[in-house]
Protein backbone atom coordinates (compact mmCIF):
# COMPACT_ATOMS: atom_id res chain seq x y z
CA UNK A 1 0.00 0.00 0.00
CA UNK A 2 0.78 3.74 -0.59
CA UNK A 3 1.73 5.89 2.35
CA UNK A 4 -0.79 8.24 1.17
CA UNK A 5 -3.20 5.36 1.69
CA UNK A 6 -2.28 4.86 5.39
CA UNK A 7 -2.29 8.39 6.06
CA UNK A 8 -5.85 9.00 5.11
CA UNK A 9 -6.63 5.89 7.46
CA UNK A 10 -5.08 7.59 9.59
CA UNK A 11 -7.04 10.86 9.61
CA UNK A 12 -10.41 8.50 9.26
CA UNK A 13 -9.61 6.74 12.30
CA UNK A 14 -8.03 9.54 14.44
CA UNK A 15 -11.81 11.42 13.04
CA UNK A 16 -13.58 8.70 14.08
CA UNK A 17 -11.53 8.43 17.72
CA UNK A 18 -12.25 12.74 18.13
CA UNK A 19 -16.06 11.70 17.77
CA UNK A 20 -15.99 8.85 19.87
CA UNK A 21 -14.53 10.85 22.80
CA UNK A 22 -16.28 14.18 22.63
CA UNK A 23 -19.63 11.95 22.54
CA UNK A 24 -18.52 10.10 25.32
CA UNK A 25 -17.91 13.50 27.17
CA UNK A 26 -21.47 14.81 26.10
CA UNK A 27 -22.60 11.87 27.30
CA UNK A 28 -20.79 12.11 30.59
CA UNK A 29 -21.48 15.63 31.36
CA UNK A 30 -25.11 15.24 30.86
CA UNK A 31 -25.07 11.93 33.52
CA UNK A 32 -23.37 14.36 35.88
CA UNK A 33 -26.02 17.13 35.41
CA UNK A 34 -28.52 14.21 36.01
CA UNK A 35 -26.54 12.98 39.03
CA UNK A 36 -26.60 16.54 40.38
CA UNK A 37 -30.19 17.20 40.67
CA UNK A 38 -30.58 13.37 42.35
CA UNK A 39 -28.37 15.33 44.84
CA UNK A 40 -31.13 18.06 45.23
CA UNK A 41 -33.59 15.30 45.28
CA UNK A 42 -32.76 13.36 47.45
CA UNK A 43 -32.51 15.97 50.32
CA UNK A 44 -35.82 17.49 49.00
CA UNK A 45 -37.06 14.31 50.04
CA UNK A 46 -35.23 13.98 53.55
CA UNK A 47 -36.69 17.69 54.47
CA UNK A 48 -40.10 16.63 53.07
CA UNK A 49 -39.82 13.59 55.37
CA UNK A 50 -38.63 15.50 58.60
CA UNK A 51 -41.70 18.06 57.99
CA UNK A 52 -44.63 16.31 59.38
CA UNK A 53 -42.16 15.29 62.20
CA UNK A 54 -41.76 19.10 63.12
CA UNK A 55 -45.54 20.45 62.57
CA UNK A 56 -46.63 17.40 65.40
CA UNK A 57 -43.73 18.21 67.18
CA UNK A 58 -44.98 21.76 66.72
CA UNK A 59 -48.06 21.73 67.27
CA UNK A 60 -48.71 20.89 70.63
CA UNK A 61 -47.36 24.11 71.63
CA UNK A 62 -48.36 26.42 68.95
CA UNK A 63 -51.84 25.58 68.65
CA UNK A 64 -52.82 29.15 67.09
CA UNK A 65 -50.32 28.88 64.80
CA UNK A 66 -52.42 26.34 62.76
CA UNK A 67 -52.20 28.48 59.52
CA UNK A 68 -47.94 28.72 59.64
CA UNK A 69 -48.10 24.68 59.92
CA UNK A 70 -50.50 23.98 57.48
CA UNK A 71 -49.21 26.19 54.95
CA UNK A 72 -45.77 24.12 54.76
CA UNK A 73 -47.26 20.56 54.91
CA UNK A 74 -49.49 22.18 51.91
CA UNK A 75 -46.13 23.45 50.03
CA UNK A 76 -44.51 19.90 51.17
CA UNK A 77 -48.01 18.26 49.58
CA UNK A 78 -47.01 20.49 46.21
CA UNK A 79 -43.51 19.44 45.96
CA UNK A 80 -43.79 16.02 46.31
CA UNK A 81 -46.46 16.16 43.45
CA UNK A 82 -44.20 18.25 41.45
CA UNK A 83 -43.78 16.27 37.47
CA UNK A 84 -40.12 14.34 38.03
CA UNK A 85 -38.29 16.49 35.17
CA UNK A 86 -39.64 20.12 36.42
CA UNK A 87 -36.99 21.54 38.39
CA UNK A 88 -37.33 25.20 38.18
CA UNK A 89 -40.77 23.97 40.09
CA UNK A 90 -39.59 21.84 41.98
CA UNK A 91 -36.87 24.71 43.30
CA UNK A 92 -39.42 27.49 43.51
CA UNK A 93 -41.50 25.29 46.52
CA UNK A 94 -38.34 24.41 47.66
CA UNK A 95 -37.58 27.92 48.40
CA UNK A 96 -41.30 28.72 49.81
CA UNK A 97 -40.51 25.73 52.11
CA UNK A 98 -37.96 27.43 53.38
CA UNK A 99 -39.13 30.68 53.95
CA UNK A 100 -41.92 28.44 55.69
CA UNK A 101 -39.67 26.38 58.21
CA UNK A 102 -37.61 29.78 59.16
CA UNK A 103 -41.06 31.24 60.01
CA UNK A 104 -41.59 27.52 62.47
CA UNK A 105 -38.21 28.19 63.77
CA UNK A 106 -39.14 31.49 64.88
CA UNK A 107 -41.82 30.07 67.08
CA UNK A 108 -39.27 28.59 68.79
CA UNK A 109 -38.20 32.17 70.55
CA UNK A 110 -42.24 32.77 71.25
CA UNK A 111 -42.76 29.30 72.92
CA UNK A 112 -39.45 28.62 75.72
CA UNK A 113 -41.14 25.16 76.17
CA UNK A 114 -40.81 24.38 72.35
CA UNK A 115 -37.68 25.77 72.57
CA UNK A 116 -36.41 23.24 75.16
CA UNK A 117 -38.03 20.81 73.14
CA UNK A 118 -35.31 17.92 72.62
CA UNK A 119 -37.49 16.54 69.75
CA UNK A 120 -38.31 20.08 67.76
CA UNK A 121 -34.50 20.90 68.80
CA UNK A 122 -33.23 17.67 66.85
CA UNK A 123 -35.87 17.96 64.21
CA UNK A 124 -34.43 21.44 63.67
CA UNK A 125 -30.99 20.87 63.83
CA UNK A 126 -31.57 18.23 60.84
CA UNK A 127 -33.84 20.52 58.98
CA UNK A 128 -31.16 23.02 58.96
CA UNK A 129 -28.19 20.69 57.93
CA UNK A 130 -30.76 19.55 55.34
CA UNK A 131 -31.20 23.11 54.32
CA UNK A 132 -27.62 23.27 53.81
CA UNK A 133 -26.98 20.12 51.96
CA UNK A 134 -29.79 21.25 49.37
CA UNK A 135 -27.92 24.58 48.91
CA UNK A 136 -24.62 22.34 48.17
CA UNK A 137 -26.53 20.15 45.69
CA UNK A 138 -27.69 23.40 43.84
CA UNK A 139 -24.80 24.86 43.86
CA UNK A 140 -22.99 21.79 42.66
CA UNK A 141 -26.14 21.23 40.26
CA UNK A 142 -25.10 25.03 38.75
CA UNK A 143 -21.69 23.43 38.05
CA UNK A 144 -22.48 20.32 36.54
CA UNK A 145 -24.92 22.65 34.34
CA UNK A 146 -22.54 25.20 33.16
CA UNK A 147 -19.67 22.22 32.45
CA UNK A 148 -21.90 20.78 30.11
CA UNK A 149 -23.68 23.79 28.42
CA UNK A 150 -19.92 24.94 27.92
CA UNK A 151 -19.65 21.20 26.10
CA UNK A 152 -22.44 22.36 23.91
CA UNK A 153 -21.06 25.92 22.60
CA UNK A 154 -17.13 24.53 22.05
CA UNK A 155 -15.58 22.82 19.03
CA UNK A 156 -15.99 20.31 18.43
CA UNK A 157 -18.57 18.98 20.78
CA UNK A 158 -21.23 21.45 19.47
CA UNK A 159 -20.96 19.69 16.07
CA UNK A 160 -21.38 16.54 17.99
CA UNK A 161 -24.29 18.18 20.19
CA UNK A 162 -26.43 19.67 17.56
CA UNK A 163 -26.09 16.12 15.28
CA UNK A 164 -27.60 14.40 18.68
CA UNK A 165 -30.12 16.73 19.82
CA UNK A 166 -27.98 17.52 23.15
CA UNK A 167 -30.33 20.50 24.50
CA UNK A 168 -29.34 23.51 26.93
CA UNK A 169 -29.91 22.66 30.60
CA UNK A 170 -31.14 25.71 32.52
CA UNK A 171 -29.10 26.90 35.96
CA UNK A 172 -31.11 26.57 38.74
CA UNK A 173 -31.83 30.74 39.67
CA UNK A 174 -31.85 32.11 42.86
CA UNK A 175 -35.36 33.78 43.69
CA UNK A 176 -35.38 37.57 43.01
CA UNK A 177 -36.64 38.35 46.66
CA UNK A 178 -33.93 36.41 48.23
CA UNK A 179 -31.17 38.58 45.90
CA UNK A 180 -32.57 41.92 47.52
CA UNK A 181 -30.37 43.56 50.42
CA UNK A 182 -31.67 43.10 53.30
CA UNK A 183 -32.93 46.07 55.39
CA UNK A 184 -31.60 46.47 58.57
CA UNK A 185 -32.98 49.13 60.86
CA UNK A 186 -31.95 49.77 64.99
Amino acid sequence: MSPLIWIIIAIIVLIIAIYIVTYNGLQKARVYVDEAWSQIDVQLKRRNDLIPNLVETTKGYAKHEKETLEGVVKLRDQLVNVPQGDHQEAMKLSNQITDSLKSIFALSEAYPDLKANQNFLKLQEELTNTENKIAYSRQLYNSSVATYDQKLLTFPSNIISKIHKFTKVNYLETPTEEKDVPKVKF
